[in-house]
């Protein structure tokens, strides 16, 4: 009994807190999405904005944005997704990270290379994931684009 408490208390001490959202995702853009009426942005990446472009290896322009937005969607696959909440923005949204059967959708999403890593948060979170994105060519990596935290502060006209 004396072993068997402490071990309690430490399996329950221990446990990972439960999410904050869980349920089906319509998606806004590759790095926001809504689950029950709630907007979540994921937490520590930076998906092009849905009206952005880039250019792709060839160097013809295509609907980066767009192409974000539906690759995530169909990794979901409308599985139920765990967000798990790190902060609130300045609009309002859940800003969390989330978890489709398990692995880190901001992970699956940089390493694709449909979204960077948002270094000015996300610290050193997926580095590695964007590193491999990167040197795969992958989504945008193939060809050239606009940084999207850049391409929004260029359209606000400052």
């Amino acid at each position: 009994m004396r072993v068997l408490i402490p071990v309690l208390v430490c399996l329950v001490a221990c446990a990972p807190a439960p999410p904050t959202v869980v349920g089906r995702a319509s998606m806004i853009d590759g790095d926001t999405f809504e689950i029950h009426d709630q907007r979540i942005r994921l937490w520590g990446v930076d998906a092009p904005e849905g009206r952005q472009s880039c250019d792709d290896a060839q160097v013809k322009a295509y609907a980066c944005g767009r192409v974000a937005a539906n690759r995530l969607d169909q990794h979901i696959q409308g599985r139920p997704v765990s967000c798990f909440e790190e902060d609130i923005d300045r609009y309002g949204r859940l800003v969390a990270r989330c978890e489709v059967g398990g692995e880190d959708i901001g992970a699956w999403t940089v390493r694709q290379g449909h979204a960077v890593r948002y270094a000015r948060y996300a610290g050193t979170a997926y580095v590695v994931e964007e590193a491999v994105a990167r040197g795969g060519r992958a989504g945008v990596w193939a060809g050239r684009f606009t940084e999207p935290e850049t391409w929004r502060r260029e359209r606000r006209g400052g």
